[in-house]
Formats: structure tokens, sequence, C-alpha cells
């Protein structure tokens, strides 16, 4: 019959075991600490309190109710699922792209390169959105999902090429050169060859751009105008000018997505071992 215990060779000492509880201890409990504003929000989502005070009087169902049925919920919802996919597609398309020219080459410059396009995960959003608000004041796309799109996609990018570059390390590009030198060409190559092995990491890529995308408020708080509000910058709006429980019933949708998508995740990181 298995346990939850580990089984510990011979040589382990009680010191290893102390150790190897203590940090496991440790993980939970930092673990549960993130977790605690989550668990605290959720019940006050379906609370029929105007306001989110505790404790809980009665429950009722009425913020949901007020949500589904909200035109501007409705249309922040529908600017959300224009903007995310959009600009999932386009970040992963140029990440695996990228990916692929950076694992498959050698030439001058290209630690420089892949610290360029690896650079918005580490640059402060704030700046950003400033330099990307000033940017586009002279193309005209501020206040538009063209220009939503394109940063939100440059915000996202960096996480398909990372995912794919960490693919790739496996990859045996051996099958590429078999491939064309038995006639195929090199985008029937991409697609019959290449792609069916790192598909894994494109998709995980991609998961990771889409919740970039679909979280992002601060770059949208600059870019984007009174059509272009997402789910993410209408509860800035309602937290700033009036605290609502519909408030905490949105946030438990998303937390529901959210962890949706990461056990897919890990479900595409199973099918890779």
């Amino acid at each position: 019959m298995k346990t939850l215990l580990p089984d510990f060779p011979a040589y382990a000492t009680f010191g290893d075991k102390l150790g190897w509880y203590a940090l496991r201890l440790g993980a939970l409990g930092v673990l549960g600490f993130l977790m605690l504003p989550v668990f605290v929000i959720m019940p006050l989502s379906f609370s029929d309190s105007s306001f989110l005070v505790y404790p809980i009087e009665n429950w009722s169902l009425r913020w949901y109710e007020y949500l589904f049925s909200s035109s501007a919920w409705a249309r922040a919802a529908k600017n959300s699922f224009i903007v995310a996919p959009a600009a999932t597609l386009l970040a992963t398309v140029l990440g695996t792209l990228a990916a692929m020219g950076l694992a498959s080459a050698r030439f001058p410059g290209k630690g420089f390169i892949t610290a360029l396009l690896i650079a918005p995960m580490v640059v402060p959003i704030v700046v950003v959105g400033v330099s990307s608000y000033m940017f586009f004041a002279r193309w005209g796309l501020n206040e538009s999902y063209t220009g939503l799109i394109l940063i939100h996609a440059a915000l996202g990018t960096p996480f398909v090429v990372t995912t794919v570059l960490a693919t790739l390390q496996n990859f045996n590009f051996n099958l590429v050169r078999a491939s064309l030198s038995l006639g195929a060409n090199p985008l029937e190559t991409f697609f019959r060859v290449t792609l069916p092995v790192i598909a894994p990491g494109v998709i995980a890529g991609a998961l990771f751009a889409f919740a970039t995308s679909f979280d992002e408020v601060v770059v949208t708080l600059f870019l984007a105008g009174p059509d272009q509000v997402t789910l993410p910058r209408q509860m800035f709006i309602g937290i700033r000018e009036n605290i609502s429980p519909t408030i905490a019933a949105v946030a438990t949708l998303l937390t529901i997505f959210t962890t949706a998508l990461m056990l897919t995740l890990e479900w595409l990181r199973g099918l890779r071992k």
C-alpha cells in the first residue's frame, strides 16, 4: 500500500528527514499565504450585501446576475476576448520564429538579440506603458485595438521565446536536414517535422502569452480608449470609483479561468515526459 511518506535511503540521517519535512512545510506555508487573499475574496462574491464585509449574513448570486446583465462588463469581456487571442496569435508566431532562428543559427550578437527579445519581461511595466504611449501617439495607434494588440503581443512574445527555446534544446536538427534532403520545402518541414515535436513548448508559451495579455492593466490604462476597456481595466475603474462585490465575482471567475489555464499547462508538460 502506497503512502504519502517518501522512501528515504538507508543513509538518510534524522537531520535529512527533518529538513525534507521543513522544506515542504515551508513551501505549503508560502503557498497558503499567497492563496489567502483568493480564499478571502471568493466567498464575498456570494454575499447579498452591497459591501465587501465579513461576516456574510445572507448568500446570493445577485452579483453574478448583475455581472452577466451589465453592458459595461459585457463590453469589457468582449474586448478582452478580442485583444487577448489576437495578441496571443501574433506573439506565438513571432516568438516561435524567433526561437527557431536563435536555436538553429550562430551569428555575432546572438546573446544581445536574445536579451532584447526577453527585455519586456524585466523592464518595469510602467516604463513600457509610457514609452509605448509616446511611440504609438506618432502613428495614431492610441485608443485603438491595433495598438493594444501590438503592445500585448510584445509583452507575450518573450514567454513564447523562452518556452520554445527550452523545447528546442532537445530537438534533433538532423530531422530537418533529412526532411529537406528528401525534397520537402522549409514550410512543409516546419509543419510536418519541427512543429509536432516542439508543439508542447509552443502551446505552453501561447498560454503564458494569453494570460499576460488577459491580465494586463497598466499598459491598457495608457493606450486603451473608452471603446477598448478590458476586464482588468474595468475592475480597476470599479475599485477606484465604487468598491462593489461585483469585483469579487469577476475576480472569482478570472481565478477559475487562470487556474484552468495552469492545469492545462501542467498537462502539456506531462505530455513532454
